[in-house]
């Protein structure tokens, strides 16, 4: 078994290589801040996959270790906020399961907000993550270089308040 999942590990990569860009990376700031950052892998849906160097099964066992940990912070989404950034098909599936895996455990995750942020609703992400998980979901549409700062700039108000 991996000692941390493939989000993790790639952050804890991005800073040993010293990456030139390392202060703009989320999975640097989440190894860095240990914060669980997770990265789910559909086996063959990426170009990396292509290359001869690619272990499936080291691949496929750290992700599964990321859905665990996925399936730990959601477990304690109660009152809190889910995103889903621009994901139209893996994060919303991944998402309901991870919530599902809670419930099944006994875990309280009923009371939450959900959002899904898109150029494009489809519904995966409409039922997926605004419908079928809680009655306090909401769909924005538009591009992600406007609504993400937007988005951080009103959070970064409120929280001046």
């Amino acid at each position: 078994m991996p000692e941390c999942g493939l989000g993790r590990a790639l952050g804890d990569k991005i800073i040993k290589d010293k990456n030139k860009y390392k202060q703009h990376s989320i999975l640097a700031a989440g190894a860095r801040m240990k914060i669980p950052v997770t990265v789910h892998v559909a086996i063959g849906t990426d170009t990396i996959h292509m290359h001869p160097g690619v272990s499936g099964g080291n691949m496929g066992e750290s992700s599964q270790v990321d859905f665990k940990i996925l399936c730990s912070v959601v477990s304690e989404l109660e009152g809190g906020v889910w995103l889903n950034v621009g994901s139209a098909v893996i994060m919303p599936e991944v998402f309901l399961k991870a919530i599902t895996v809670a419930r099944n455990l006994g875990r309280r995750v009923k009371n939450f907000t959900t959002v899904n942020m898109d150029m494009i609703q489809h519904y995966r992400p409409r039922t997926n993550v605004v419908q079928r998980p809680t009655a306090h979901g909401y769909s924005i549409t538009g591009h992600h270089e406007i609504m993400l700062p937007l988005l951080r700039l009103g959070i970064l108000s409120k929280l001046k308040k």
